[in-house]
């Protein structure tokens, strides 16, 4: 018999902070900053992810602002586009799998296409290492 494995909604943080694509990036770069946090997931105003905001991607908004003297333009014209999700129902296993063939640190989490948290590598190494103690 195959053991059961965790799942990604088991694991995931779901308290999150999330930015509007209308924002303007000088208010998106306090919020992270406050909620020390290293990006967000972007909803538009009927809730669907449609971007995310690293810390890098303020970093090439505030490295723009210092040549031109003045922070300028919304999430929207800073934000990730290409989105890459978890489902909330895929194993762990699953997911360190994408860990490992993806730069990216984390990804948001999708039940039936809404965002309903946001899984870390800390997260999956996490459950990965709970299972062989």
């Amino acid at each position: 018999m195959r053991p059961v494995l965790a799942r990604v909604a088991d694991h995931m943080r779901t308290d999150l902070v999330t930015l509007s694509p209308t924002m303007e990036i000088v208010e998106a770069v306090s919020i992270l900053i406050s909620a020390r946090v290293s990006g967000a997931c972007v909803l538009d105003t009927s809730g669907e992810l449609v971007g995310v905001l690293s810390k890098r991607d303020c970093l090439k908004a505030a490295l723009n602002a210092s040549y031109y003297k003045q922070w300028g333009g919304t999430v929207a014209d800073h934000m990730s586009t290409a989105i890459e999700t978890l489902d909330a129902d895929a194993d762990i296993v699953a997911a360190a799998e994408r860990f490992v063939a993806s730069t990216f640190r984390r990804f948001p989490v999708l039940r039936d296409g809404r965002l309903v948290g946001q899984i870390s590598r800390t997260d999956v190494l996490e459950a990965l290492s709970a299972q062989w103690r």
